[in-house]
């Protein structure tokens, strides 16, 4: 039977970035999850979403000639630009290339794959194995097999003062945050076993409709669903630069019947009676953006939200539901 690629383990949002006992720590890295597999020279490169970016990222595919024949890894899809910044709009622009355009950015724009777990090795599968054991093991690989571009292992400590050290040295150069695992913990697919602080204070939402020219929106209206599945207006982001608006537009849907927001009327601000003339679009896309406290009685959020960037890694079931405080 074929061996195919678990579903990635995913983590739950803590307020404190304090080292949990028996665990260990690991910079969060602003880039794609990304797991690789390797099987008789045939490479498997998927998003969190199930996406086969292979196509897209020929420098990674041929980077797997380095790994041990039936391997596969976890880790972070990430691009440096000149500065020593992590750049994830460079990263984002890849994702669509294809042929010689996806060679002349691999060149331009090379991507690194930063891997923080193994999954299977030389064909033994290491779910089962224990946190500490797939790292010692995954430190192995690289050492043994002297792995360089465009692989990178992801540090890992148990050190407290490192992380600290972490989370006011590295964000300047994109770091999002920390993931802590529990030394013990196997790895378990779909579940959130592990634990994850942000520095930025931005959350997710989901597109529910635009304002402006669909092929290029200057606004975004936003939403999130509740505990009862219905689809909650949440609030819309700060205008867009236009580079954006366009970027954005090329991954919505037009609406189909039956949208949850048929018939609804927008403010056009808080207090204001104008309301906003918009386009409904199927709500599948998944954005970040950069909120304050400020909530009306409904828990929708009262400023425009500040554009940070697309998550297309995320399913819309990912995102908070509407009146929770993340």
């Amino acid at each position: 039977m074929p061996w195919t690629l678990p579903e990635p383990m995913l983590t739950d949002a803590v307020r404190s970035p304090a080292l949990p006992a028996s665990s260990a720590a690991e910079p969060k890295w602003d880039g794609f999850r990304a797991a690789l597999s390797v099987d008789d020279g045939q490479v498997v490169l998927r998003s969190r979403r199930g996406t086969q970016m292979a196509p897209a990222f020929p420098e990674v595919v041929a980077g797997a000639a380095q790994l041990p024949d039936a391997t596969a890894l976890d880790g972070e899809l990430i691009v440096w630009d000149t500065g020593g910044r992590l750049a994830f709009e460079q990263l984002q622009n890849r994702l669509h290339r294809r042929g010689p355009a996806a060679l002349q950015a691999a060149a331009q724009q090379p991507a690194h794959f930063v891997a923080f777990d193994v999954l299977r090795l030389a064909g033994t599968t290491t779910l089962t194995w224990p946190y500490s054991r797939r790292r010692a093991a995954l430190e192995k690989l690289f050492r043994e097999h002297q792995l360089t571009a465009p692989w990178a292992l992801c540090p890992s400590t148990t050190d407290p003062d490192t992380v600290r050290e972490w989370l006011t040295s590295w964000t300047a150069a994109g770091l999002e945050g920390v993931v802590f695992k529990r030394l013990d913990s196997p790895y378990r697919p779909s579940v959130k076993g592990w634990l994850k602080y942000k520095v930025r204070e931005t959350t997710e939402a989901i597109v529910g409709a635009v304002i402006g020219p669909p092929t290029a929106p200057r606004t975004l209206l936003l939403g999130r669903y509740d505990t009862a599945g219905h689809f909650q207006y949440t609030g819309r982001t700060t205008t867009l630069p236009q580079t954006v608006g366009r970027t954005v537009a090329a991954l919505l849907t037009p609406a189909e019947a039956g949208h949850p927001w048929t018939g609804w009327s927008f403010s056009a601000g808080w207090g204001s009676r104008e309301t906003l003339d918009v386009t409904l679009v199927r709500p599948e896309l998944v954005v970040e953006v950069g909120v304050d406290v400020a909530r009306d009685g409904s828990g929708r959020w009262r400023h425009p939200a500040r554009w940070h960037r697309m998550r297309p890694d995320l399913f819309p079931g990912d995102v908070t539901l509407f009146g929770s405080p993340g």
